[in-house]
């Protein structure tokens, strides 16, 4: 079995499903991995619009809040602004472990893609490609275009993982938290990271 990460990059983006990242984070921080938490601009409007939750905008002001909402331990969440190049996760000698870009819009996939780099989401994704650390891009669109599907490809053959989120319904889902619990359980699956969010396929719930 493969070793867990001890420390994760995880990015909102202004893509609709910003359930699956606050869900996300909060596993990610039940067990017990630091987190590096970059949030748009947009993802902070998602937030309000598709949770009713309206987060400090200064990054340190979030960073307390998700703590203390979370029950975090002190030092263990992380909250960068987009144009923060001094974080750690902006340069390859201090990157984190992996990274995860949780829900993904197709432009900041298409800047990932193009190696832009123009805010610090695109740098640190920039960062886990040239490190060739694990990077998970979780992209919210539907339908695809070409110019989609052409940018996925191309991240895919750099060793990118794009895992749309598309939950399964063979286990008989019976509420939306469990739909959610499924994707984030394919996001820890591909993190190495333990986790009890629902039976594995042949096992007994």
């Amino acid at each position: 079995m493969q070793t867990p990460p001890r420390s994760v990059t995880l990015a909102w983006t202004g893509a609709s499903g910003m359930r699956y990242g606050v869900r996300l984070l909060e596993c990610l921080l039940l067990a017990d991995i630091d987190v590096h938490l970059l949030v748009s601009s947009t993802a902070q409007i998602v937030i309000k619009q598709e949770l009713d939750l309206a987060l400090p905008t200064r990054a340190h002001e979030l960073a307390e809040f998700l703590t203390a909402h979370f029950a975090a331990r002190d030092g263990q969440l992380h909250v960068y602004g987009r144009e923060e190049w001094f974080a750690p996760v902006a340069s390859g000698s201090n990157p984190a472990d992996a990274m995860v870009v949780c829900p993904c819009t197709m432009g900041s996939l298409a800047a990932i893609a193009q190696g832009l780099a123009d805010n610090l989401i695109a740098r640190a994704a920039d960062v886990m490609l040239k490190e060739q650390h694990k990077l998970i891009l979780v992209p919210r669109e539907t339908p695809y275009s070409t110019l989609h599907l052409e940018n996925m490809l191309k991240l895919a053959r750099m060793g990118v993982v794009i895992l749309p989120p598309n939950p399964g319904f063979y286990q008989h889902p019976q509420s939306i938290d469990d739909l959610i619990d499924f994707v984030v359980a394919r996001i820890l699956d591909q993190l190495h990271i333990p986790h009890k969010l629902m039976p594995r396929w042949g096992e007994k719930p």
